[in-house]
């Protein structure tokens, strides 16, 4: 069995061959928290050992998540589990339930030692290179996604790179920058495809075209490399992860709406992304497990929220509004 401790963005293969994408840091010691990614389908697009798969959702929101919990009720109801932590139904893999673990630094480490079988882990491996080259950092990066799986077709499969540990991805958010602005090795969506994912995106979320654009402006992590597209996700590291299931219990509340100052957003860059704030009775932290908000708001920002209020208690009580978790389609931050 894995013994290293779960990373988000690491896959988890069932024993009924169904593909789950991990979240976050806080795991049951007898399962691993976890989204259905991929099922078993006759006219699946991916294909890994002779099994096809469909996708369950094109990509991660809380509403699609949920949606994906009708079809484990009515089909593997194993992986559902009433968390006795969190205080919520939530989709997760038993341990007895694993047939293989895939962890995104050791299949890229792994491609690397056997080099690429295709032209997408090709260019894979010649970005990590770019990467490592530019920012120094070493055996930091990983893959996840189709890569990861195996599932992955090089006619339509983009590149999903993680980045492990704060240091790491500070520097390879920096790099990442300067690299797409100088438009040589990396490039940057077209105003175009910025432009339709703001729209695409405002259909979806309880947003403006206008903090729609906002957003799109702060975003760092994707963009081209030899006219694929790639993105960058930040992890964190064992020595990183402090909280262990059980130190604290997470207690449900109401939705409430306010604003407040970032007076620290060092955490923002994982998932789930933790805004700590002033000036908002009693809150303490925004915390968002919806990925559009993450690494978006720096120190001083003033923002407006609508999310779950939650209070915590255990080893660090504190009270915190939570954004993007079941049971709140309608939360948001945005500035003000």
């Amino acid at each position: 069995m894995y013994t290293v401790k779960p990373k988000d963005r690491d896959f988890i293969q069932t024993v009924d061959d169904h593909l789950f994408c991990v979240v976050g840091y806080l795991h049951p010691p007898d399962g691993y928290t976890a989204y259905l990614k991929y099922v078993p389908s006759l006219d699946g697009k991916w294909e890994r050992d002779g099994q096809r798969y469909s996708r369950t959702l094109p990509f991660y929101h809380v509403g699609q998540v949920e949606n994906t919990y009708r079809y484990l009720k009515e089909n593997y109801s194993q992986y559902l589990f009433d968390c006795h932590v969190r205080n919520i139904s939530i989709s997760w893999v038993p341990k007895n339930h694993v047939k293989q673990y895939y962890s995104a630094r050791e299949k890229l480490q792994e491609i690397k030692g056997r080099g690429a079988k295709d032209s997408l882990e090709r260019k894979l491996l010649d970005l990590s290179t770019v990467l490592e080259e530019k920012t120094g950092i070493k055996n930091s990066l990983g893959v996840t996604g189709s890569i990861l799986t195996g599932s992955h077709n090089p006619s339509f499969s983009d590149i999903d790179l993680t980045v492990h540990g704060y240091d790491a991805s500070r520097k390879l958010i920096e790099v990442l920058g300067e690299l797409i602005e100088e438009a040589d090795l990396l490039k940057s969506v077209t105003p175009e495809e910025k432009e339709k994912w703001v729209r695409n995106r405002a259909e979806k979320f309880p947003l403006s075209i206008d903090d729609m654009r906002n957003i799109a402006e702060k975003r760092w992590n994707y963009g081209y490399f030899e006219d694929t597209y790639f993105s960058v996700h930040p992890i964190r590291t064992d020595e990183e992860i402090t909280e262990h299931y059980g130190d604290n219990t997470y207690h449900r509340k109401k939705v409430v709406e306010g604003t407040a100052t970032v007076s620290d957003n060092r955490d923002s860059i994982y998932l789930p992304a933790v805004y700590r704030v002033e000036g908002a009775d009693e809150v303490s932290e925004v915390v968002s497990f919806e990925g559009l908000y993450g690494s978006l708001f720096e120190v001083g920002d003033r923002i407006q929220f609508k999310g779950i209020l939650e209070e915590i208690k255990g080893r660090t009580p504190r009270n915190r509004v939570l954004v993007g978790g079941a049971g709140s389609p309608d939360s948001y931050i945005k500035w003000v």
